[in-house]
């Protein structure tokens, strides 16, 4: 079982804070399973695939779009932060 959060702005945009998935395939990459997070799911979801609105991070790690999901157990979306 696979934990996937969203943060930040992008909860309140997906109107969620998150799931807990089983995923079709063990070899699957973060850019697999954004396209996964987006069958059957409002056009406000397809915010997941604009990397530079959206960071990613597996395992707490921060990972890219190619990053596999093989023995994850989590990953995190969200905003870039900025400092000030």
């Amino acid at each position: 079982m696979l934990k996937v959060h969203y943060f930040a702005a992008l909860r309140e945009t997906l109107g969620s804070t998150g799931e807990e998935l089983n995923l079709p395939r063990a070899d699957m990459t973060v850019a697999q399973l954004i396209e996964h997070l987006l069958e059957g799911r409002a056009e406000s979801w397809a915010i997941l695939n604009d990397s530079s609105q959206v960071l990613v991070a597996v395992d707490q790690t921060i990972a890219d779009r190619t990053t596999s999901l093989a023995g994850a157990a989590e990953v995190a979306f969200f905003p870039p932060m900025t400092g000030g």
